[in-house]
């Protein structure tokens, strides 16, 4: 689990994280939900604090005496000579993780069908300072049945776009490294395919909903920062590489803002500080 910088005073998403009510809200939505092992999924652009959502709710859930096995949709990102591979035989920006068609959405369903059928399992992590899969000996293994679920991720819930959205660049990237729309026809086509089969086996979802795209900047940049620290010595981006990796996510991040709203089973906006503008 990568944990989001935090901000100071409540109701806000503060050292402690986000705010008992909401957590205990969340925790409590996710028993109640019909299936036995429900699977309760947190969605939220890069650095809203989804990932730090999911932690606390967890540890609620541990004070309560239940087990939650916690994944993020990063933990099932393509490994490097997978993509390596894409880039070479489908669009050099393929070799970038993140967007949709580098991530293994068959490993994901089906960790989440062991899961919740109480089958033992191990829970896949991906390394993001190596940019590849951390190794298997590294990966925490659930051995009994687990109580509840927790996924979180970016485009978590995300339909794909029409085909005619594609026509034209969101940003400089796609605008002088996709100039004939190969790349971001393919991701689209993914999230058309693939991703439906993943959204399927959610019971719940959550979304936490910044103000807008650009809160993103500021707050994939203070993430970066934070690995940074977590892993002393091994590479980090610089801000630059921060911005251009950014806009890989945005055509997607636009689309999650203008859908999951309607989509999910709860919306919590914040504002460009990550304070809770409601509860």
């Amino acid at each position: 689990m990568r944990y989001c910088l935090a901000m100071v005073a409540n109701p806000h998403v503060s050292a402690a994280g986000f705010p008992e009510a909401l957590v205990a809200a969340a925790l409590d939505a996710a028993l109640t939900l019909p299936a036995a092992v429900p699977v309760f999924a947190i969605a939220g652009l890069q650095g809203s604090g989804k990932s730090t959502l999911a932690a606390q709710v967890a540890a609620l859930a541990g004070q309560r005496g239940r087990t939650a096995a916690v994944l993020s949709i990063d933990d099932f990102y393509l490994d490097k000579a997978t993509r390596q591979r894409l880039a070479r035989d489908v669009h050099p920006l393929l070799a970038t993780r993140g967007p949709p068609g580098t991530h293994d959405v068959d490993s994901a369903c089906a960790t989440l069908d062991a899961l919740k059928q109480g089958i033992a399992t191990t829970l896949p992590r991906f390394d993001k300072l190596a940019d590849d899969t951390a190794p298997r000996a590294s990966w925490p293994r659930l051995d009994g049945a687990a109580d509840l679920v927790i996924i979180e991720g970016w485009l978590l819930g995300t339909p794909a776009e029409d085909e005619a959205a594609l026509a034209e660049p969101v940003n400089a990237l796609e605008r002088n490294e996709d100039p004939d729309g190969r790349w971001r026809r393919y991701c689209n086509d993914a999230l058309r395919r693939d991703y439906p089969a993943l959204w399927r086996r959610f019971d719940a979802l959550w979304f936490l909903q910044p103000p807008g795209f650009e809160a993103v900047s500021q707050w994939r940049w203070q993430q970066e920062q934070q690995l940074a620290r977590e892993q002393p010595g091994k590479p980090a981006m610089d801000y630059g590489q921060v911005q251009r990796f950014i806009g890989f996510f945005e055509r997607v991040s636009r689309q999650a803002l203008r859908t999951l709203p309607g989509i999910a089973d709860r919306t919590i906006r914040l504002d460009a500080q990550r304070h809770l503008r409601d509860l």
